[in-house]
């Protein structure tokens, strides 16, 4: 089996484990080639940091994508993250045209805010630009916050509840036409995890793990990058979202263990192992 190859459209930031820096490492620990195409450098990420630096990658994502494109490139998965401007949007929508083949998968994390409340750099015209780009996805990976923006609702009129879940991911789905994994989906308060709606079988699948009573920066990236190198492995959408429920679960803990600051992210380097040994 030839390796599968993933491009990741994603920022960089030098320090603090998020995006890119996330999912480099973990898809290549899955036996994934990840080629990153960035959105943006930062010095930093811009949780609980001051004074980072910011390059906008913006001009460079055609080139890129142009001399890929001579280069007749092919990818099994394009997965795209956290975007920059609504510009940004409109280049993620043409590479997924050019780039796009029968076998290829497009997985799309529709990041727009978290915890209720939309980032500052995203405006009303980017979030609706972004549920548009969502609309091209075979796999959307929205947490409760974004599935609330992609349904255009109010963060507090989502149904609760297992049988909420549910029915959230049905009606993100597009009438069964695209899987969708529903992050921080919680059954119950000592649990989170993943809801699941599979576009191939029609089915939904609650994926639940032990919470880490703790917050943490970074962990919607390893998942999805989890998520995305099972896929490409080819499993199917729920035993992938177990596995990414269960690093998460796993990076929590370490993390937790050794006290982190919360601005570092999570401490996922040293388990890296449990992906390439099949211990998920």
């Amino acid at each position: 089996m030839l390796t599968p190859r993933v491009a990741a459209i994603h920022d960089m930031s030098g320090f603090g484990r998020c995006s890119l820096t996330i999912a480099l490492p973990v898809l290549s620990a899955m036996g994934v080639q990840c080629c990153p195409l960035p959105t943006a450098f930062l010095s930093t990420h811009t949780g609980g940091f001051e004074g980072f630096t910011f390059l906008d990658m913006t001009d460079e994502m055609p080139k890129v994508s142009a001399h890929w494109k001579a280069l007749g490139l092919e990818f099994q998965a394009i997965y795209s993250g956290f975007l920059g401007s609504e510009r940004q949007i409109g280049i993620v929508a043409d590479f997924i045209r050019d780039f796009r083949r029968a076998d290829t998968m497009v997985i799309i994390d529709p990041v727009m805010g978290d915890h209720g409340r939309v980032y500052q750099t995203y405006t009303p015209a980017m979030c609706a630009g972004m549920a548009r780009l969502a609309e091209q996805a075979d796999v959307i990976t929205p947490n409760l916050t974004e599935a609330a923006l992609l349904l255009g609702l109010s963060f507090g009129a989502l149904p609760t509840g297992e049988k909420g879940l549910r029915e959230i991911v049905k009606r993100l789905s597009l009438d069964g036409r695209r899987s969708v994994v529903l992050t921080g989906a919680s059954a119950a308060p000592e649990l989170t995890g993943a809801m699941c709606f599979d576009a191939g079988t029609g089915r939904t699948h609650l994926i639940q793990t032990q919470r880490v009573p703790r917050e943490f920066l970074g962990t919607g990236d390893v998942f999805a990058s989890v998520l995305i190198g099972a896929l490409v492995r080819g499993a199917d959408l729920a035993d992938a979202a177990r596995q990414a429920a269960e690093f998460v679960r796993a990076c929590g803990e370490r993390t937790a263990e050794e006290d982190l600051p919360l601005r570092e992210g999570v401490d996922f380097e040293p388990l890296l192992g449990l992906l390439t040994g099949g211990g998920l």
